[in-house]
């Protein structure tokens, strides 16, 4: 007696293998990144005019960095036979008060970041997609990360208060915690 199996694909079409609920919110993770990367693109800009170039490059790297973030998703959406969708995205500030108030905007920008992260994965428990669980785990890790190293620079800056040489200094040594240390140069994998 032969067995026949029917394969039940509640959300699945040909070859899809992603529900269209974890396709669009992956896809609004894609535009958070980008909206990162290029934020972070206006801040190093803004630093550089500034004559910041410690923090210009510290923040050009991070740039660099949230648009690998967003190339990650992308080409995962894509692999999983879905359609990874390039955002259009709101021009960023061109001036920001200070450079404290900037990595302060910084932290604040990385726990947002990490919120929508947590809401995603707990999506994709919700909806049983345990793979892209799985691959969202180095989006959690890297948050993680990427909020300490915020935190440390508000700490740094908290330190130094007004102080010109302090700031110097500050702006000196910043360029070496650009990707240091870190699994953002696993981004691309």
């Amino acid at each position: 007696m032969a067995i026949i199996y029917q394969i039940r694909k509640p959300f699945f079409k040909l070859n899809y293998m992603i529900s269209p609920k974890i396709e669009k919110a992956l896809n609004q993770q894609v535009l958070l990144e980008a909206e990162s990367s290029q934020i972070y693109l206006a801040m190093a800009s803004w630093a550089e005019v500034g004559g910041l170039s410690g923090i210009a490059e510290f923040l050009f790297t991070h740039s660099d960095e949230e648009r690998l973030h967003m190339l990650k998703l992308l080409k995962f959406i894509n692999e999983r036979g879905g359609h990874g969708v390039i955002p259009t995205l709101p021009a960023p500030p061109l001036k920001y008060k200070g450079i404290k108030e900037l990595f302060q905007e910084v932290l604040t920008h990385e726990i947002h970041v990490s919120a929508e992260i947590n809401k995603l994965v707990d999506s994709c428990l919700k909806e049983k997609d345990y793979t892209t669980h799985n691959f969202l785990q180095w989006y959690v890790s890297e948050q993680i990360e990427e909020e300490a190293l915020a935190r440390k620079i508000m700490d740094k800056l908290k330190l130094i208060g007004d102080d010109k040489a302090g700031m110097y200094i500050f702006d000196r040594d910043i360029a070496s915690l650009a990707g240091g240390g870190t699994s953002k140069g696993k981004a691309a994998e």
